[in-house]
């Protein structure tokens, strides 16, 4: 008896321990935790973090809470028919602080079940979403200021070149082809800015992606395709690549197009530039580009793809230094890496490393969790 006294003070000392360091954890948390009864539609619970935050405690919360609690009930209702995407939701909407003035917000909230399935309580967080919406405009501004920067310059070869094509009736055909090779980069560049420099397109780097299929070896044909266009010599090896890799073409083709983009601008015209893609070591595939060049030096290949870094031997060498950066960003979207080493013989060696994946690309909200704009979503 005594034993068995001396078990159970134990087990609630421990459950005890462990209810301070959970509460420990909320209150020092950055996020809004809260609780509302299903019943009564009122908070019974909410962390220290709102008053912190918002300038609200459990009392002076609860006319605010009323209005978003208010349409509880068909939520519950749907939920009651079979509608289970009603358990978990989550909301942006503004909420006012104590002092009057809006915030932006996160809300999700999860309903809790009693022992019969029934809905008792529901309980979530609000994560203040300012810095996040303040970071989404800088990302527009610069997206827009860029695609600018770009547009000026190529604007005026593309009317330099209409005119001299205009003008050029007594050029001879390799001339006139030349024209047409720059129109070409031209317009393919103006369709990259559309598609890659749009606000919404900047935004979404390494966020979400849309799942799609192509062949691998297709997709370095394709790019080496392009890259011979302005360096003849370049040559692609496959081996052992599968029939089909889940991917974002688009975004794949620009990844590989910066890479051999960069070993082009970075050699000799008459040097090599290699194109490899096959099974890798660790599982997956990879993609190398080899520009048989001088390399690039060991202090700055950790450097390279920050965003607008640009090495000591790029002076001369017109660009943004954004390339690498946005080819690494086109990769984590994908679960994959690209990294870049020095290889004997061979000068700088680019990688892009991808798992072959089964499953669609990355979310910000979680499989089972609903986006519905509204907490009730009725």
């Amino acid at each position: 008896m005594a034993r068995t006294i001396a078990e159970l003070q134990a087990a609630l000392a421990r459950s005890q321990a462990n209810e301070a360091r959970y509460r420990l954890l909320l209150d020092h948390s950055g996020e809004i935790s809260w609780m509302a009864d299903c019943a009564s539609l009122t908070l019974t619970w909410l962390s220290p973090a709102a008053e912190r935050q918002f300038g609200y405690t459990l009392d002076s919360a609860q006319a605010l809470a009323a209005g978003l609690l208010k349409d509880l009930q068909p939520r519950l209702a749907r939920y009651a028919e079979g509608d289970l995407s009603r358990r978990r939701l989550l909301r942006e909407t503004e909420l006012p602080h104590s002092d009057g003035h809006p915030v932006p917000v996160e809300i999700e909230s999860t309903l809790i079940l009693d022992a019969g399935g029934v809905p008792v309580s529901v309980v979530g967080v609000v994560r203040d979403l300012t810095a996040r919406r303040a970071l989404a405009q800088q990302q527009k501004k610069f997206a827009s200021m860029l695609s600018h920067e770009f547009r000026t310059p190529l604007s005026t070869i593309d009317g330099a070149v209409q005119r001299l094509e205009m003008t050029g009736a007594h050029h001879d055909e390799g001339t006139r082809k030349r024209y047409r090779k720059i129109q070409t980069a031209v317009d393919r560049m103006l369709a990259m800015l559309d598609e890659y420099l749009s606000p919404e397109r900047m935004a979404s780097i390494g966020r979400e992606r849309q799942p799609n299929e192509i062949n691998p070896a297709t997709l370095l044909q394709a790019a080496a395709e392009q890259a011979r266009l302005r360096r003849p010599q370049v040559t692609v090896e496959t081996s052992g690549l599968p029939q089909w890799m889940r991917c974002d073409p688009a975004g794949m083709r620009l990844c590989l197009e910066i890479l051999l983009d960069n070993a082009i601008k970075y050699t000799n015209d008459d040097i090599p530039i290699e194109l490899v893609g096959r099974i890798a070591t660790e599982g997956g595939v990879e993609f190398l580009v080899r520009d048989h060049g001088a390399g690039i030096l060991e202090a700055e290949l950790p450097l390279v793809f920050g965003k607008a870094y640009r090495g000591s031997n790029a002076s001369s060498v017109a660009g943004s230094g954004l390339g690498l950066y946005m080819a690494r960003a086109i990769a984590d979207v994908h679960g994959g890496t690209v990294s870049a080493r020095n290889v004997s013989q061979s000068g700088a060696e680019f990688r892009i490393w991808l798992p072959v994946a089964t499953n669609a690309g990355k979310s910000l909200a979680p499989a089972d969790a609903s986006s519905d704009n509204s907490l009730d979503a009725s």
